[in-house]
């Protein structure tokens, strides 16, 4: 028998259900948080990265996209502080430096723990310097430690006994290193990525030694040192880092999470960012530069940066194996008109290879434009007003920016040398291997650099490098390098230096087209975001609150 419902029942029940759906239509009239409303409740931070990585392994990426993320996951004996380029304790507690500057002593923290819990020991960097300059590895940042004794003749194959290297580890919290000759950048450059610890068990679990590519990367396998751990990677969407509760540094500092989005198309990474997706962007188009300026210059951030935006010419093809060809080229370019028409005045053009900035340093006057000259040398190589010059490539990665510089340069090499180039563009991971395999004619170029000396600049184009990437070997900038190296007395050094500078401009394995700055958005929620000179970044200094009205 069916029961009966009473009238006052049916009455609760039906005041019931319009306040149920008073409810659901309050909910849905209520606007939706934007991704960076609802970080200041869970300590989000979210971050542009300008193109997908293509490694996070510290002795083998080499990309500053893929070391804004390693900064998060890894630290070195030092760090660098973002306003003064200065080195600061991290790894290592303190040191101690011999007399003769030859013997560093590194105290390391007590509390230093792996992100699984082991502790951080002086045996770890041992194996860390060894993996890294081992041969079979093929890092192209090896040549980061040959300051140290015997570390290029060991990564040279010349002696397999790493006994021979400079790096023991006495007991658990002390590591000495001994160097080859005194370097007075050296605290600042065992910040450097290639000066990273790695976790031996993880490594060895996945692999060899001196294996690449293995699987030690992937969220699931990843150790490290640093202030986050990774939790998640999906290729080309985004990826996320945590905080490591387990590390030094005070864990109620800092955002809790960091989130990184690869992206190399500067317009939607600001749109992002406009849609509140977005903390801080990578980059920012000249020509919206001015608008903020007039009607938002709060996020508006245009940081100096000791980087330079350059061309590659890979010296190993003819007509580019002629340095005449390779100098008529570079003389050929205004770059007044690149740094004021094309990027609007927010770059300063660049004649010569190191960017101003860096101490008592002077750079050369370098590859000044002109036209006459370049016009002579181009024939004086084989090709009168440009008859019989080879159609070549001009390569760079998927980025708006870079197009309409190198636009700008393919239209200047047809206008004054009768010349053509075709523009090449590709993918940024595709980009960097064919860079490194040397399969192009030119390709544009950036280096940021990785201490504050101008040999961060310099060293990369002595044969071999693993950074040079043109081919380019002349014994002669290979014993300045070597000699500057070698010489303590501060002036005669630079002095050295600058006779390599001035050798590498003329010879123009490459050609200076601008210095850089980091013109990006930071939102007003976060706070302690210096600007950078070397563009690296301690996200656990970081805050994220709401900003002031």
């Amino acid at each position: 028998m069916a029961s009966r419902v009473s009238t006052a029942v049916l009455a609760r029940l039906a005041g019931a259900l319009a306040a149920l759906a008073l409810l659901f239509t309050a909910a849905a009239c209520r606007p939706r948080q934007t991704p960076v409303e609802q970080a200041r409740a869970d300590q989000t931070l979210l971050v542009g990265n300008g193109a997908e990585p293509g490694d996070l392994d510290p002795h083998l990426a080499t990309a500053l996209t893929e070391f804004n993320i390693i900064l998060a996951l890894g630290e070195g004996l030092t760090a660098l502080d973002e306003a003064t380029g200065e080195p600061v304790p991290a790894a290592a507690a303190s040191w101690d430096v011999s007399a003769d500057g030859l013997r560093y002593t590194f105290h390391l923290r007590p509390e230093a723990r792996w992100s699984n819990g082991d502790v951080v020991r002086a045996s770890d960097f041992v194996f860390s310097f060894e993996r890294i300059l081992r041969p079979a590895l093929a890092s192209e940042y090896a040549y980061m430690l040959f300051p140290l004794r015997g570390a290029e003749a060991f990564n040279a194959g010349t002696t397999t006994d790493f006994g021979t290297v400079g790096a023991t580890a006495p007991d658990d919290r002390t590591l000495v290193v001994e160097l080859a000759a005194p370097t007075p950048y050296f605290l600042g450059l065992v910040a450097h990525q290639a000066w990273f610890p790695v976790h031996p068990p993880t490594i060895l679990r996945f692999g060899k030694i001196d294996q690449r590519g293995t699987a030690w990367t992937r969220p699931e396998n990843h150790v490290g040192n640093g202030a986050y751990r990774l939790a998640k990677w999906v290729p080309n969407d985004r990826i996320e880092v945590v905080r490591d509760t387990l590390h030094h540094s005070d864990p109620a500092v800092g955002p809790r999470r960091v989130v990184f989005f690869p992206t190399d198309n500067t317009a939607a990474d600001e749109s992002a960012y406009r849609a509140g997706q977005r903390h801080v962007t990578y980059d920012l188009l000249p020509d919206r530069i001015a608008t903020y300026r007039a009607q938002s210059p709060s996020p508006l951030r245009v940081d100096p940066q000791l980087e330079t935006a350059y061309l590659r010419f890979n010296t190993t093809r003819p007509p580019l194996n002629d340095a005449r060809v390779r100098r008529a080229l570079a003389l050929a370019v205004d770059r007044d008109a690149l740094a004021g028409s094309v990027l609007l005045g927010s770059r300063l053009p660049a004649t010569h290879f190191v960017p101003p900035g860096l101490g008592a340093y002077r750079s050369p006057p370098g590859q000044v434009r002109d036209v006459p000259a370049a016009r002579a040398l181009l024939a004086e190589a084989g090709f009168p007003e440009g008859k019989g010059f080879p159609r070549l490539e001009l390569l760079t990665n998927t980025d708006p920016v870079n197009t309409r510089i190198l636009e700008a340069v393919q239209a200047m090499w047809k206008q004054e040398l009768g010349i053509d180039v075709a523009l090449v563009s590709q993918d940024f991971r595709v980009y960097l291997d064919t860079l490194k395999g040397l399969r192009y004619d030119i390709a544009r170029s950036r280096w940021v650099g990785d201490y504050n000396d101008p040999n961060t600049f310099l060293d990369m184009y002595v044969t071999g490098g693993g950074n040079n990437q043109t081919g380019w070997s002349v014994p002669a900038y290979d014993r300045l390098i070597a000699d500057a190296a070698r010489t303590p007395a501060p002036a005669e050094r630079l002095a050295l230096l600058q006779q390599a500078e001035t050798l590498l401009l003329t010879e123009a394995p490459i050609a200076p087209l601008y210095f850089g700055a980091r013109v990006h958005l930071v939102h007003p929620d976060v706070t302690g975001w210096h600007g950078s000179l070397l563009g690296v970044r301690r996200y656990q200094t970081l805050r994220l609150a709401p900003a002031a009205n």
